[in-house]
């Protein structure tokens, strides 16, 4: 009888020992990559995907014990959107619990060098859960931008390029939210003091900034030609800008603009209306918004591409020798066949 409960008790130590080695297996099943990998999370929560990220992407040793586990642990039913991290030397145990509570990794988010809110819009929704589509929508509601302060022409200035870091489940709400935060951030009291010396507003600023990136290919000449336009809108005079009329015809890609584009009816048209144009003709970058607050001091009026085609330009302060460095201009393309 002695011996009969010995043998049962072994039996029961060697399958507790069993039990014990099988989950301490599955506890310890980890992820067969040297770097960090990242799993994602969308609104439709599907757990299929899920799995399929954790085989694909962070190469799990063992996705049945994944699924064993997650089962265990009422995670299957229970998914949270976003960004979560698999790191070398993590177990399916880590994960799991980080994916329960929701511990999200932030994305680094950068835009710039953007022309229009669709190429916006998509910029973001490459890089964020949200639908670009619905954000594109919310930056063409008129009364979605003025509540932030714009209007239509002026919500491109509310987004200063950068890089910024969000979850990557953050909603287009919050999204608009944070961005209008960075953008009071940005114009701190010096800058603001800089705009009301130059007798513009922040987004009058964002708008000459604006035609300025678009007039120049090297940022070193932004200040020059940010002052150009500064000395022509104090003495009233047209700007006169080529981009502006490449984007009221809607074609940026014009080699040579001709009478015909001059004529084009908008108020983006800066050679038939006085002023500054309605908004921003791209999303104005950093450097550009600062070149135009720390402009140049000079007295040029105007200015030509160089013939060169060096992406520079010749500046003039007469009319008189401006029209000389355009028929300069005008030589070098007919020459190269752009007409």
């Amino acid at each position: 009888m002695k011996k009969k409960i010995i043998y049962i008790l072994l039996a029961l130590v060697v399958i507790a020992g069993a039990v014990a080695g099988y989950g301490y297996s599955i506890l310890n099943t980890g992820f067969a990559t040297d770097k960090t990998v990242y799993i994602y999370i969308d609104e439709s929560k599907d757990y299929n995907r899920l799995l399929a990220q954790v085989r694909d992407s962070a190469k799990v040793e063992s996705l049945s014990h994944f699924e064993t586990l997650a089962g265990l642990m009422d995670y299957k039913d229970n998914l949270r959107t976003g960004r979560y991290a698999v790191k070398p030397g993590m177990n399916i145990y880590d994960l799991i619990k980080s994916l329960q509570r929701g511990q999200q990794v932030p994305v680094r988010l950068t835009f710039n060098n953007i022309r229009t809110k669709e190429d916006f819009a998509k910029r973001i929704g490459e890089q964020l859960m949200l639908n670009d589509a619905e954000l594109l929508s919310k930056l063409d509601n008129e009364q979605i931008c003025e509540e932030s302060g714009f209007n239509l022409q002026t919500i491109p200035a509310m987004f200063i390029p950068n890089t910024y870091e969000f979850y990557w489940d953050i909603s287009i709400d919050n999204f608009l939210k944070r961005m209008k935060q960075e953008y009071d951030k940005f114009w701190t009291e010096s800058r603001l003091n800089k705009a009301k010396e130059i007798g513009l507003t922040p987004i009058e600023v964002s708008t000459l900034a604006a035609i300025v990136e678009e007039e120049c290919m090297y940022a070193d000449e932004y200040p020059k030609v940010a002052g150009l336009y500064i000395n022509r809108l104090n003495k009233g005079q047209a700007l006169q800008a080529d981009p502006t009329v490449k984007f009221a015809v809607g074609d940026f890609g014009l080699r040579r603009i001709l009478f015909k584009h001059l004529e084009v009816e908008s108020p983006y048209n800066t050679y038939k209306h006085t002023g500054l144009p309605p908004g921003p003709i791209r999303f104005p970058s950093i450097r550009g918004i600062d070149a135009v607050l720390n402009y140049a001091k000079h007295d040029y009026l105007y200015m030509c591409a160089k013939e060169d085609f060096s992406g520079y330009h010749n500046f003039a302060k007469t009319h008189a020798e401006h029209e000389q460095n355009a028929n300069r201009y005008r030589r070098a393309l007919s020459a190269r066949g752009i007409f």
